[in-house]
C-alpha cells in the first residue's frame, strides 16, 4: 500500500471511529485597537479637562469654552468607540472594564470641579457619585456570579440628562439660563437615584 493510500485509509477510519480535529477556535481580539485607544484617550483627557474647567471658573471665556468643546470631544468618542467595538467585533475585557470607568471618571471630575468652583452643590455630587461607583461595582459583582445586568432604558435616559446637564453647566451661557441648567441637573439627579433604586428591586426580583 502506497503512503498516500495509507494516508487516506488512516483519514477514513479516524473518521469512521468519531474521531475529527478540532475545529480552529477564534483568536480573542487584541487589546491594541481603535475602541481600546479612543477609550484611554478619553481617561488620558480628563486631568486636561478638569484643568480647563478650573481655570474657566464661572466666567464667559477661553478656558471655558475649551472645557466645553474638549467635553463634547469625549462624550463623541464615548459614542464612536462603542459602535466601532460591536460593528467590527473588537469587544474586549479591557474595553469591557476600561470604558466605564473612563464615563464615570469624567463626570465625576466635571462634577467636583462644578463644586470646586462654587456652581453646584457638593451634595449633589454625592449623590451621583455614590448611585454611580455603587451601582457599577454591583454589576461587577453580579457578573462574576454569572448575571449580566444589561444597561436599562431608565439608565440611558440617566446618561443622557446628566450629559446635558454638564453640557449646560460647562457652556458659557447668559445668566438668565441658571434655572434652566438648574432643572436639568436636578432632574438628572432625580433619574439617577430612581434608576440606581430600580435596579435593585428589579435584581431582588429575579433573585
Amino acid at each position: 500500500m502506497s503512503d498516500v493510500s495509507a494516508g487516506a485509509s488512516g483519514a477514513n477510519n479516524r473518521k469512521e471511529d468519531g474521531v475529527h480535529s478540532a475545529a480552529p477556535v477564534a483568536d480573542k481580539p487584541s487589546n491594541w485597537n481603535l475602541p481600546n485607544f479612543l477609550t484611554s484617550l478619553r481617561i488620558i483627557a480628563i486631568p486636561l479637562f478638569a484643568w480647563l474647567v478650573l481655570r474657566g471658573g464661572a466666567e464667559s471665556n477661553a478656558f471655558a469654552w475649551w472645557a466645553f468643546g474638549l467635553f463634547i470631544a469625549l462624550m463623541i468618542t464615548d459614542k464612536l468607540d462603542g459602535d466601532i467595538a460591536r460593528s467590527r467585533g473588537l469587544i474586549t475585557d479591557f474595553g469591557k472594564i476600561a470604558d466605564p470607568i473612563a464615563d464615570k471618571a469624567l463626570m465625576t471630575t466635571a462634577f467636583v470641579c462644578f463644586n470646586i468652583i462654587g456652581i453646584l452643590p457638593w451634595w449633589v455630587t454625592g449623590v451621583i457619585v455614590l448611585r454611580e461607583f455603587g451601582i457599577t461595582i454591583w454589576r461587577f459583582i453580579e457578573l462574576r456570579r454569572g448575571n449580566v445586568v444589561p444597561a436599562s432604558r431608565g439608565g440611558k435616559l440617566k446618561t443622557a440628562l446628566q450629559t446635558l446637564a454638564v453640557a449646560l453647566y460647562l457652556c458659557p451661557l447668559p445668566d438668565w439660563m441658571s434655572i434652566p441648567n438648574q432643572i436639568v441637573m436636578y432632574a438628572a439627579v432625580a433619574v439617577t437615584v430612581v434608576t440606581g433604586i430600580q435596579y435593585l428591586v428589579d435584581s431582588r426580583k429575579q433573585g
